[in-house]
């Protein structure tokens, strides 16, 4: 049973098999509150590692596929079939399926981005769900409770009207050419699998929608910088992109993985007229909260905080006990597994949606054309 005391969802999942690190991730993420119970998968696109995946996560032998099409067919014919799936390939196989599981009446968590080109994300958009299946991007970060509650501030107008942004998400790891055997980096940087952009897409959307997410700011137009600084890679290492907000608001944003020292160093800090706020994901349980004019607060995960905040923040522990980025993306699972029950209204609007899935895409398009142009500001969509 779920920590609730409901029952758990079932859960199937495509792709994260043996060795790959966000299937893991999802996993861990899928049962921390206990919502969810693994029952089925296509684990893989090779056969054989589908079928010691689904072994080794103690998967019945006839739930083990090695096609998602073949999956969704089964389950959904099934009286004990799952009920959602996660989907956690590389990017290229995201769409179909998406699109497969929703037109079976199966709920999807998929991983970002939402697909690799804009064509498929806007086709994903038109897909007519059966029986209401609903769909969740994992955003993961959206789940941290500090970045709740720095949302909760700006909605509840404590920074005044904002003025700066500034997002970064600098790592190391693609500080040279990867070597054949590393598959996280060899699809990474493939165009057939990753789609136009490089580390814009795989962590640029991140902090993208890190920024929108909290601010509710929209974006009008972009300039970007795209860079490829390892010698023959196809695809950006290093992004730098500026951001004009509808209201005036102005943002600067810069994703990298050739920054030698950096270790997935994800940081926020948004200014308006009245206060600013600053947070680091390296430190997740503390957040800077400044009025002008006043001493700087440090506010704390789980601190004070009224009731109802606290329950859509996902706080699951007291306050000085860390929490970090699996809580966080359990979040996402937990407040999920609620809406698909019916009874999670209040989590609607704080999870990461096809829709801003779709304008993910529609910004790194836009990057990448600005950046070819000469970073000229161009608009999205």
């Amino acid at each position: 049973m779920a920590e609730n005391g409901k029952r758990p969802i079932r859960l199937g999942m495509v792709g994260g098999g043996t060795g790959a690190f966000i299937g893991y991730v999802h996993r861990v993420a899928s049962r921390l509150d206990g919502d969810y119970q693994l029952v089925a998968g296509a684990l893989s696109s090779r056969a054989e590692v589908a079928k010691e995946s689904g072994k080794n996560l103690g998967l019945a032998e006839d739930r083990i596929y090695t096609d998602f099409a073949e999956m969704a067919r089964a389950e959904a014919a099934r009286e004990d079939g799952i009920e959602a799936v996660a989907i956690v390939t590389p990017n290229h196989m995201h769409f179909a399926p998406a699109k497969a599981f929703l037109e079976a009446g199966i709920h999807v968590i998929c991983d970002k981005p939402l697909t690799s080109s804009i064509e498929d994300a806007h086709a994903l958009k038109k897909v007519q769900p059966k029986n209401g299946a609903k769909f969740l991007l994992t955003h993961n970060y959206t789940g941290y409770p500090l970045i709740r509650q720095a949302r909760a501030l700006i909605e509840s107008g404590a920074l005044g009207k904002l003025r700066v942004v500034q997002v970064e998400y600098p790592q190391d790891w693609l500080a040279v050419e990867a070597g054949d055997d590393n598959k996280q980096a060899a699809w990474r940087t493939d165009p057939s699998k990753s789609g136009a952009g490089g580390a814009i897409g795989d962590i640029g959307t991140h902090a993208y929608n890190l920024a929108r997410y909290v601010t509710g700011l929209k974006t009008s137009a972009v300039s970007a910088d795209l860079d490829a600084f390892v010698p023959g890679r196809q695809l950006d290492d290093n992004v730098h992109i500026m951001l004009r907000f509808e209201g005036g608001a102005k943002g600067m944003l810069w994703a990298s993985q050739v920054a030698v020292g950096c270790e997935n160093g994800l940081q926020l800090r948004v200014y308006g007229e009245k206060a600013g706020i600053e947070w680091r994901q390296d430190n997740p349980n503390y957040m800077w909260f400044t009025e002008f004019g006043k001493p700087k607060q440090l506010l704390t995960r789980g601190g004070a905080i009224d009731g109802s905040a606290a329950g859509a923040m996902g706080v699951r522990i007291p306050a000085g006990h860390p929490e970090g980025y699996l809580e966080a993306f359990a979040t996402l699972y937990t407040q999920f597994a609620a809406i698909i029950r019916g009874d999670g209204a209040e989590f609607e609007g704080l999870l990461p949606t096809l829709d801003d899935g779709v304008e993910g895409m529609e910004f790194i398009m836009a990057a990448v054309k600005s950046s070819k142009d000469d970073s000229r500001w161009t608009s999205l969509g």
